[in-house]
């Protein structure tokens, strides 16, 4: 049996990021490659849509260059042949403030040959905002009690 291409992209994922080791992952990367990140673009730039080996490659240099990660946990994972989705949680560092932020994410993977053609990666926004912001927000109730 074959390695699951998302190990692979996984792997070359992390040392992109935080050992600044791009080979692997622009190798892993279709061409063509459609990636989106959902979330706070406003506040992380590095954030949204790219398409584009190159495009992904530059955002991945943005993401290093803001964060370092420390940890992370698959809570769940579902393969298919060439596909992937997982549910997983993050221990990071924003490098500017040297501020710790614990992060849940769910990804969808599709590749091709091996390589990643489609990513979109859905960020719990709430709570990394107010972790980024040091504070909790306080939202307006919608509905009133009566």
């Amino acid at each position: 049996m074959t390695e699951h291409s998302l190990w692979r992209f996984s792997r070359a994922l992390h040392r992109a990021i935080n050992e600044r080791q791009f080979d692997e992952l622009e190798a892993a990367l279709d061409e063509d490659v459609e990636w989106a990140i959902y979330g706070p673009i406003d506040m992380f730039p590095f954030l949204g849509a790219r398409h584009g080996r190159e495009a992904v490659i530059a955002v991945i240099r943005q993401i290093a260059d803001n964060v370092r990660v420390h940890r992370f946990e698959r809570e769940r994972v579902l393969l298919g042949v060439d596909t992937a989705a997982s549910m997983l949680r993050y221990s990071l560092t924003l490098l500017d403030a040297n501020k710790p932020l614990s992060l849940r994410i769910a990804h969808f993977a599709q590749f091709k040959a091996g390589r990643l053609t489609n990513l979109r990666v859905l960020v719990d926004t709430f709570d990394l905002v107010e972790q980024a912001l040091g504070q909790p927000i306080h939202l307006p109730k919608l509905v009133s009690r009566g």
